[in-house]
């Protein structure tokens, strides 16, 4: 399975006629955050595919439609269409996903199973704005998670395939200053769940030496920014 990643920038590389010819054979695609709206819209109209997408610090203007209330975690084995707002995508903000129109094929039983997703919005509280958590308040919302995962463990033999959020975790591909601190319950999440991947964005590649991707005990942390492309 093919899934292109995309955060933070609108890239000219995707926002182009060109697009379906050179990203038509990706699965789905995942936004990791700060991107505008009508530009998720293009990718959804036209490659066609699943897409998921979080809100990041930026780009807030239609955070309202899908946080009536914020402290509210949402499970489903289907995609509600009303979730899409008309945009096409899915709001994976603080919610899991068993998506059975992304079959994967499971390592221990050799038989396809749903891909499993769970996604998360925002970043590190630096200013009290919009869509900024403290430690506590992250942790608290990943909690939530546990009663899901483990139903996804029990059923599916796995917890996670895919952890979406916007910011990273504390010390893998995140800064010091209080924008760009990683939360360290991110990093303590995948090390409990091992999910082969974790996309993010909020970090900006400027120097082609910066690590894009890494493996962290057994997950593949991903860096978004602009756009990369992944498989599983």
């Amino acid at each position: 399975m093919k899934i292109l990643c995309v955060s933070d920038e609108i890239d000219p590389f995707i926002y182009n006629s060109s697009v379906k010819e050179i990203f038509g054979d990706v699965d789905a695609v995942l936004c990791a955050g700060d991107l505008p709206m009508d530009y998720i819209d293009f990718i959804v109209s036209t490659l066609n595919k699943p897409t998921y997408f979080v809100f990041g610090n930026h780009n807030l203007k239609e955070y309202k439609y899908y946080h009536k209330d914020p402290s509210t975690i949402s499970y489903s084995n289907s995609i509600p269409a009303a979730a899409s707002h008309g945009h096409g995508a899915i709001y994976a903000g603080f919610k899991c996903f068993a998506d059975k129109n992304l079959l994967i094929m499971d390592k221990r039983t050799k038989k396809m199973r749903p891909l499993l997703l769970a996604g998360v919005s925002g970043c590190m509280d630096y200013n009290h704005g919009l869509c900024q958590y403290t430690e506590f308040e992250m942790s608290m919302k990943l909690f939530l998670f546990a009663p899901k995962l483990l139903w996804n463990k029990l059923r599916y033999g796995t917890f996670l395939d895919i952890f979406l959020t916007h910011a990273s975790p504390r010390h893998i591909h995140d800064k010091d200053d209080p924008c760009h601190r990683g939360f360290v319950c991110f990093a303590n999440f995948i090390k409990r769940y091992k999910p082969a991947f974790m996309v993010h964005g909020h970090i900006h590649l400027y120097d082609k030496n910066e690590e894009r991707v890494g493996v962290y005990g057994g997950t593949t942390v991903v860096n978004a920014y602009s756009h990369h492309v992944i498989e599983i």
